[in-house]
């Protein structure tokens, strides 16, 4: 299962399941589509009914987050933000990529879509880096390890998003409750021993975390929130095991499944002028608000902490990097549906706006890029030639 966990496959199946969502929702099936989306099960559980849509969301969706978090704990740890230094240019490049998009949807969306401003902040990190890695395998591996930290640091300000912006109604009880269960997990994994671990302790950990995800979801705060923080808590050596098994699951399975469920909308039969402006603000709000405020941002963060020449990212770069952080869709997706969850009108066209508005932001980054790669020498070729170069050296090394 290896080819599943490269991120162009994993952008590949992603991309495809919403097309296919989309399409179907728009066919003689949209209608029986839409009804098992809103379906609900004859019983609850354990006090929970919710949706089918909403057990892909609420549910399913909490795995994706938890590997999230694993990734983020990662990079925060031992990986490219594990230091000050290393963290602070990603991270103004990232609060630029997340006010300014706010503020251009705010100023378009009007009153009625203003509660959707953080919906154009996010950065889908699998898909911008299947793109990178699809059309630009030359560029400096600098530019690779800038987006991934840009877009790690957008995914964590998305989380904090949802936990303050998208709470209606708290139980401070149940959220205590939550935390003792976080604390319990932290030290089930801290027992944790070698890569394996013991059957009973895994199952245990398993129990804890299920019972931690149900708390969460009663106290008010969305679900995947559970799936952040166990995440985050989780020792080392069980977070790398949980990771390699879970990952191709997420890929082939959460993401895809997600993908189709909140991208099966029918597309409204109006003119273009006639469409929402919260559409709009989506689709200019994505590609252009992440272009001026990533690419402004990271200028300024690379100037103002002096980041040596060798080692900054040049502006063609960034402009290349800020154009695939206009690729929302998961996280944006997600934070649509918790904004307008009370006028399902504006779901669907928050979601044409995220698909459109991505889409817009895939083809350009993409076309840029594939052009941009173009300017930097064939990596493996230049390393062929060395050697060659090399051995007839040596070859003919005192002949004379």
């Amino acid at each position: 299962m290896t080819w599943i966990r490269n991120p162009q496959v994993s952008a590949m199946l992603l991309l495809g399941a919403a097309i296919l969502g989309l399409v179907i929702a728009n066919t003689g099936l949209g209608p029986g589509l839409d009804a098992l989306k809103h379906m609900h099960l004859p019983f609850t559980v354990f006090g929970l009914d919710l949706s089918a849509a909403h057990w892909v969301t609420d549910g399913l969706l909490v795995v994706f987050f938890f590997v999230v978090a694993i990734e983020l704990r990662y990079e925060f740890t031992q990986g490219d933000l594990s230091s000050v230094s290393k963290a602070a240019v990603p991270t103004i490049a990232a609060l630029g990529g997340v006010a300014v998009p706010a503020l251009i949807y705010l100023n378009l969306a009007g009153a009625d879509g203003a509660r959707g401003w953080p919906i154009p902040t996010a950065t889908d990190i699998a898909f911008a880096l299947g793109v990178l890695a699809l059309v630009a395998k030359r560029l400096p591996s600098r530019v690779r390890a800038l987006l991934l930290a840009l877009a790690v640091i957008d995914d964590l300000i998305g989380i904090l998003f949802i936990a303050v912006f998208f709470t209606e109604s708290l139980s401070l009880p149940l959220l205590g409750l939550a935390a003792v269960g976080v604390v319990a997990f932290w030290l089930l994994g801290r027992a944790y021993r070698g890569k394996r671990g013991s059957w009973p302790l895994r199952i245990l950990l398993l129990l804890v975390a299920a019972v931690t995800w149900w708390l969460v979801a009663m106290s008010g705060i969305h679900a995947t929130i559970a799936g952040v923080a166990l995440g985050l808590v989780l020792s080392p050596a069980p977070a790398e095991s949980a990771r390699e098994k879970l990952e191709p699951f997420t890929n082939g399975i959460v993401l895809p499944v997600f993908a189709f469920t909140a991208a099966s909308v029918m597309i409204p039969q109006v003119p273009l002028g006639e469409l929402s402006p919260v559409f709009w603000a989506i689709v200019v709000a994505l590609p252009l608000g992440k272009l001026i405020g990533i690419t402004a941002a990271g200028l300024l963060g690379q100037w103002a902490l002096r980041v040596p020449k060798g080692g900054r990212v040049l502006l063609r770069e960034l402009l290349g990097i800020s154009l695939l952080g206009g690729i929302g869709f998961t996280v944006a997706l997600l934070m649509n549906e918790l904004a307008h969850r009370t006028t399902p009108e504006l779901i669907t066209e928050g979601t044409l706006g995220v698909l459109a508005g991505s889409l817009i932001a895939a083809i350009l980054g993409a076309t840029y890029l594939a052009l941009l790669n173009r300017r930097y020498p064939d990596v493996e070729t230049a390393e062929i030639r060395a050697r060659d170069a090399e051995e007839y050296l040596r070859r003919t090394d005192g002949v004379g």
